[in-house]
């Protein structure tokens, strides 16, 4: 299953159907909310069954039934957090994108793949630089959407005969392994400029070094104030790294950087409720700010699960119901209202962080949102 990249997206948005509709149907199947298969299969259902009012359903039903198979299929779920799927039966068209990150549940319906979400997340998702060196040689990737999307690579070869000297050539061995040295440091130089003209072509959020110790302090020590400002954990790599461990790699150090700005937005959220600011905690409270689309980003524990009530002809969701508290019409009961509220965050353009095993978030009831006003 290809992973998202701005080339599937250019290929997607270039696709028309003259006959039957596209289908694009985006679904969240995050492990961290949806533990069970059965969990966004459900999903699914719900969704393809809200669609019966559709004037093109009927041309679609084959696309729903492709759709559908392969969810239950048993794919990969590994670093998988969202799918993207797209039908044509009728033109034979049939793509499939791994997303690293949630999205909101949504079936589109029309003649061209629905691409404006994959946009949206290609401009959210941070690249990570990486820049492995030693006293010869340099390797620059940057690593997004679970693959290296670039890479350059410089050599710069030390004279290799100095080593021929007899002791009687102390003085002349201490010159060359000052000429040595210089040739060292101006490797290192060339690699901190090779990193910041990938950052100035490309882009990335953070950027990584792997080294000796002594080749990672002074590579650092060379950087642009801007590579500087960028610099995240040291990775644990020699330049001779296989492309396997570098994205293992990479993996482990997105992990550090999101639980890194999950506490971050934590500690936010409990300085704006210290301070009455910009700032709900707990489910209550969390729903009335989504009702009213005040929330800039959403916060919930990993596997936080409450029932609650929606309203289907409103939209509002409740922690308790059965008339809408808005317009007065039954509402519909649901067993997990928390995927209700990060369902209608995403769709809405919240910011969505799901919090693993962070005590602050859990002592303040599990979910809360800072808020745009």
């Amino acid at each position: 299953m290809p992973v998202i990249t701005e080339t599937a997206i250019r290929e997607l948005a270039a696709f028309r159907s003259s006959g039957s509709p596209v289908v694009s149907c985006y679904l969240d199947v995050d492990g961290r909310r949806q533990v069970r298969p059965q969990d966004y299969e459900h999903r699914l259902d719900s969704m393809f069954r809200e669609l019966g009012g559709a004037s093109e359903l009927a041309a679609s039903r084959a696309d729903l039934d492709v759709i559908s198979t392969y969810v239950r299929s048993g794919f990969d779920r590994s670093g998988v957090r969202g799918l993207a799927m797209f039908s044509c039966v009728e033109q034979r068209f049939w793509q499939v994108l791994a997303l690293p990150v949630p999205v909101s549940n949504h079936v589109a319906v029309n003649h061209a793949p629905a691409v404006e979400p994959l946009e949206q997340l290609v401009h959210e998702l941070e690249p990570l630089g990486i820049l492995l060196v030693d006293r010869q040689r340099a390797r620059m990737f940057v690593f997004q959407f679970g693959e290296l999307i670039e890479r350059a690579e410089l050599f710069e070869a030390l004279p290799r005969d100095y080593d021929t000297r007899d002791e009687a050539s102390r003085g002349a061995r201490e010159r060359e392994q000052h000429h040595t040295d210089a040739l060292v440091a101006q490797h290192l130089r060339h690699s901190a400029e090779v990193a910041f003209r990938h950052f100035q072509d490309r882009g990335f959020a953070h950027l990584t070094v792997g080294g000796t110790d002594d080749v990672y302090a002074a590579t650092v020590a060379t950087l642009h104030p801007y590579l500087r400002e960028r610099l995240t954990t040291r990775v644990p790599l020699g330049v001779g790294a296989s492309d396997k461990e570098i994205c293992a790699a990479a993996l482990d150090i997105e992990h550090r950087l999101e639980l890194e700005k999950e506490a971050r937005l934590v500690g936010r959220l409990r300085d704006s409720i210290g301070t009455h600011s910009k700032g709900v905690a707990g489910l209550v409270d969390t729903i009335a700010a989504i009702n009213d689309r005040r929330v800039a980003t959403l916060l919930v524990s990993e596997g936080f699960v409450e029932s609650g009530w929606r309203c289907p002809s409103c939209g509002s969701l409740a922690r308790k119901g059965p008339s809408c508290p808005v317009d007065g019409a039954e509402m519909t009961h649901h067993d997990d209202v928390i995927h209700e509220i990060v369902d209608t965050a995403l769709r809405t353009g919240c910011a969505v962080e799901v919090c693993v095993g962070n005590a602050d978030l859990d002592v303040m009831g599990r979910i809360g949102a800072l808020l745009r006003y």
